[in-house]
């Protein structure tokens, strides 16, 4: 049976700054480049909060996480752990595996493993990756990211956290690309559908033949200026799961104006029924 998960970018004006990722081309390195947020509440005590709301699950995003040393990570693993909250993927939103300057594919490969090793250390089940961000026909860098993801999941196994991908970027923009990369993957990759990032016409198509393949969903509505769900659209998206017969995390994704806890109850109310 699905289930309630909710990701921390819907919360991204309520945990405090954003530490994006960014590659120096002039330093040839990354650098932290900090959003300020409000914070209203601690990355710590969301797991308690979710619990109590009546979620099993949580997404972190990695530029969420204030702090990356070892007691930090000790603290929310135990805080998932104490709350009965599953945590499911870390979401790594950075990295180019397909990027021709080798300089920074190697450090971005090496940024990628210290991430796998923080997510192992934490407790999450999987992280996702990045398959890349170079056009989604360049049939090389296909074979280029899916040969650095089967080196990435060797390196990910032996941490027992699962490498994970996403219809998210250019790469993964059609669902044809996402099957061959997890065919050539040998099915050890992961898959999550997000309702929001495929475009255009077909948009349900591409929805329903990624589901198959696919662990994890992102419940992503089209909205308003105000923040409202299209429910009609929306359920067009849920619909499908029901027809795949999917099982597993429904993450809630609310990225709309104002209060966040209120768009993303909007949000639940579709998806509640559907649980």
């Amino acid at each position: 049976m699905s289930y309630l998960s909710l990701s921390t970018w819907s919360l991204h004006r309520n945990l405090g700054p954003l530490n994006w990722t960014i590659w120096d081309e002039d330093q040839n390195k990354h650098s932290i480049r900090a959003e300020p947020q409000p914070e209203t509440i601690t990355l710590l005590e969301l797991p308690a909060i979710l619990s109590s709301k009546g979620y099993r699950a949580i997404e972190i995003c990695h530029f969420n996480f204030p702090s990356t040393d070892s007691d930090y990570l000790k603290k929310l693993k135990s805080a998932c752990e104490e709350a009965n909250i599953m945590f499911n993927t870390l979401l790594l939103d950075y990295g180019d595996i397909t990027t021709d300057d080798e300089i920074r594919r190697h450090a971005d490969i090496s940024l990628i493993k210290n991430w796998i090793d923080i997510a192992s250390e934490c407790g999450a089940k999987q992280i996702r990756i990045i398959a890349g961000d170079a056009s989604p026909e360049n049939e090389a860098a296909l074979v280029r990211s899916s040969e650095v993801l089967n080196d990435l999941i060797k390196y990910a196994n032996n941490l027992g956290v699962r490498i994970i991908t996403e219809n998210f970027h250019s790469l993964t923009a059609t669902a044809d690309n996402c099957i061959r990369l997890v065919n050539n993957c040998n099915e050890e990759l992961g898959l999550i559908a997000d309702f929001g990032n495929f475009k255009g016409e077909n948009k349900y198509e591409e929805i329903e033949k990624i589901l198959p393949f696919s662990q994890s969903v992102h419940a992503k509505p089209d909205m308003d200026s105000d923040g409202i769900p299209d429910e009609e659209e929306f359920r067009r998206c849920l619909d499908q799961l029901v027809a795949a017969n999917y099982n597993g995390p429904i993450n809630l994704i609310y990225d709309g104006p104002g209060d966040m806890w209120e768009g993303i109850e909007r949000v639940r109310k579709v998806v509640d029924s559907y649980l």
